[in-house]
């Protein structure tokens, strides 16, 4: 203990010695001097517009302007990222740390830095400055473990998610890989009814279909709530990008310019493949078998600190690297690497240089930078152009092989051969219906049917079926003309849910022929026969299938094979007539229990609530909050608001799912409407905190203020960074 405590106050020594240098006064002056080039505009949302004389200044002006909304969630994506969350929150963190660090230690993300053109390196300096100067000009703002950030640190978050696709790769295989356990099928196969699906809704319509001709991006990403502001970004360098950006990045992540918009939705494209490696041990070290040679297991260490009640502890893992990448788990005793995009330095400048594209031309040549791993695009542009990119990064395999399972790392057959171009990959370009779509669903039917051929491209292109989202999507498209930016807004939150359409029907059949013992349902059947299958804050409808849908999932048998939309349609009439009525049953007894009704409108059930700006959300059924009509996508809700597991209470509060969304029309001038769950600010003292609650819940969007004019006009503030009243 004395070696420890020792240890620990060997560590505060350094941090106070490194802070305290950090905050001389050369470098303060530097960062105030910098200040001076920057003003910031507070309009009466309270999103931050940001004018520098150069990119770097528009940088440094928006982090800092970040910082200003909610530091604790930028320093918390950067202490995640970088493998040091245990530190803060725990032993349980550590396997998330590890994670980190097997796929980027922070010498490889250094290089990685190094690497890139000085263009770039001002930038992310500028970044670094620009957090550092908040906390030299916020002495009171204690940060929980990173008193000081480097331009590197850029090199971790390099897309929109945090950490990019490393997020995907289970710490609970890992685990029980470094603790010698057999992962149960069931624990490794589970599925939480009550997370509410990720992923996002990307529309592009064409003039033909527009009431003033021009092209038109509907922005819709279903992300956690408050994980991504609201930021303009303005420099004399040609940068004029508006949009969301996830806390701790520097660049527009969905967004628009005065000439292109770009929407990214969730790719299903195969970015992520497991190896199974032979490795042995020859003379004391290990090697692991590919082809006729036997190669030597990379392996190094990493101490890892975590939180505990008497301070901070250690614990040392091994790290194995094979050239497929990291091993994080076995199977069958056998060790596993797992290969993704890991091109942190060429991923970044291409999430930059994104931003200030002025044409197709440019977006596409982009594109071949080939590192937008996670993501598909829906583009649209002044020139009239809609487009779709399905995937960017995508490697290219020898189809014999079934990369949807492990593949065997000893046969070199099974390796990457390099990228495909972004000419062989799946997209789009005006297609003549003169809309597109993607919902996180199958790009086959992105343009009805001018949709991609799935019979030219190979199988690994795309992964995904199709959804209830996009079922939802293609008829109100069809039927889509005269659009404007309201008519947009009004297609993106109909209310219909075509999951229902099987569903609903069969329990009200299982009624009609079997309702011996099931009399007392008669009424709250008879409420679903008649219900129109679309949400609303008023609908009973809508509460009784919500949660027998959800039961649903809870207590029926799932059968093999069977996922998706194809598991929700079988418990239509494929789930046994006794089974759906006890079902349903136990779910009326549950809302008279919990509402003393079974008759309760979903705006009753279904609220909207943020008490304080913790990144771990509490709800409180006694306390205030707002009616909300959206519900979950899983039910095929364009617009979406569900819960991200199960909170103690018996109402259902949102906590991800339409987060910030915008329309945006391109032509002579952009023109866009945006809202944001809840309010920019993080800080329950901010009047900008819950200022977009009831906009928020009753679909009135804000106008967009993008020329200097309307900005200038609408600023309730105005200052220099460090210099704000």
């Amino acid at each position: 203990m004395k070696q420890f405590l020792m240890a620990a106050f060997a560590v505060t020594l350094f941090s106070c010695s490194k802070s305290t240098q950090s905050t001389d006064n050369s470098e303060a002056i530097n960062w105030k001097s910098q200040a001076e080039n920057i003003t910031i505009y507070r309009d009466d949302f309270g999103v931050p517009h940001i004018y520098g004389k150069s990119d770097a200044d528009a940088v440094f002006g928006m982090i800092y302007a970040q910082c200003e909304d909610d530091f604790p969630r930028v320093e918390r994506n950067y202490v995640w990222a970088i493998g040091r969350l245990a530190e803060v929150e725990g032993k349980e963190q550590l396997y998330s740390d590890l994670r980190a660090r097997l796929f980027m230690t922070e010498e490889e993300a250094k290089a990685a830095y190094s690497s890139v053109p000085d263009w770039m390196k001002k930038l992310c300096q500028a970044w670094a400055d620009g957090i550092n100067y908040y906390l030299h000009t916020h002495p009171e703002v204690k940060p929980m473990l990173l008193t000081r950030f480097e331009p590197w640190m850029t090199m971790y978050f390099t897309e929109g998610s945090i950490g990019g696709d490393i997020e995907r790769v289970s710490t609970s295989k890992m685990k029980a890989f470094y603790e010698g356990k057999k992962l149960a099928l069931e624990e490794e196969l589970l599925i939480d009814p009550w997370e509410e699906p990720k992923g996002s809704n990307g529309f592009a319509i064409s003039g033909e279909r527009t009431a003033s001709g021009n092209a038109m991006l509907m922005i819709n990403p279903h992300t956690s709530f408050y994980f991504r502001g609201e930021t303009h970004m303005v420099s004399e360098e040609g940068l004029n990008a508006y949009g969301a950006v996830t806390w701790g990045q520097f660049f527009i992540y969905q967004g628009f310019n005065e000439k292109t918009g770009w929407m990214h939705t969730s790719t299903y494209t195969d970015v992520i493949d497991e190896f199974v490696e032979k490795v042995t041990e020859v003379d004391g070290e290990l090697v692991y078998q590919y082809g006729e040679e036997q190669r030597p297991v990379a392996v190094r260490e990493v101490t890892l600190k975590y939180k505990t009640a008497e301070g901070l502890a250690e614990k040392t893992f091994p790290m194995y690297r094979t050239h497929h990448g990291p091993i994080t788990h076995a199977i069958d005793g056998n060790w596993v690497a797992t290969a993704l995009m890991w091109e942190p330095a060429t991923a970044l400048q291409q999430s930059y240089i994104r931003t200030k594209q002025d044409g197709y031309a440019g977006f596409r040549g982009m594109m071949e930078m080939k590192t937008n791993s996670s993501n598909n695009t829906v583009y649209a542009d002044a020139e009239g152009n809609i487009a779709y990119f399905h995937g960017n990064f995508i490697p290219i395999r020898d189809e014999q092989f079934d990369y949807s399972k492990p593949v065997d790392g000893s046969n070199p057959a099974t390796d990457w051969q390099g990228l495909h171009d972004v000419e062989e990959a799946i997209k789009l370009l005006n297609p003549a219906n003169g809309w597109l779509q993607n919902c996180n669903s199958t790009p086959f039917t992105a343009a009805d049917e001018y949709s991609p051929k799935v019979e030219d491209y190979p199988y690994y292109m795309a992964t995904a079926p199709e959804n209830f989202r996009g079922v939802h999507a293609i008829p109100l498209l069809r039927q889509a003309k005269n659009l404007t930016l309201e008519g947009l807004i009004t297609l993106g939150y109909d209310a219909y849910l075509p999951a229902f359409e099987k569903v609903v029907p069969g329990l009200v059949e299982a009624f009609d022929t079997n309702s011996k013992g099931y009399e007392q349902l008669a009424d709250a059947v008879e409420v679903l026969r008649t219900w129109d299958m679309r949400t609303s804050k008023e609908s009973v409808g809508m509460t009784l299938a919500h949660f027998y849908g959800m039961a649903l999932y809870e207590k029926a048998d799932r059968p093999k094979g069977l996922r998706g939309m194809e598991l929700f349609n079988h418990y239509g009439t494929g789930l046994e007539a006794e089974k759906r009525l006890s079902i349903f049953s136990e779910v009326v007894d549950q809302l008279i229990n919990d509402f003393g009704d079974w008759s309760v409108p979903w705006g009753e059930v279904n609220r909207f609530q943020r008490q304080d700006g913790t990144i771990d959300m509490t709800f409180d059924d006694n306390k205030p909050s707002i009616p909300v009509g959206l519900t979950t996508g899983r039910w095929g809700a364009l617009a979406a608001y569900g819960m991200r597991g199960k909170h103690e209470t018996k109402k259902i509060y949102g906590t991800r799912g339409n987060s910030f969304v915008a329309v945006v029309e391109f032509g002579e001038k952009v023109k866009a409407k945006s809202m944001l769950a809840g309010g920019q600010s993080g800080d329950p003292q901010s009047p900008h905190f819950y200022d977009q609650a009831q906009r928020y819940a009753d679909v009135d969007f804000k106008d967009v203020a993008y020329y200097k004019e309307d900005v200038t006009a609408r600023a309730e503030e105005r200052y220099i960074p460090g210099k704000r009243q």
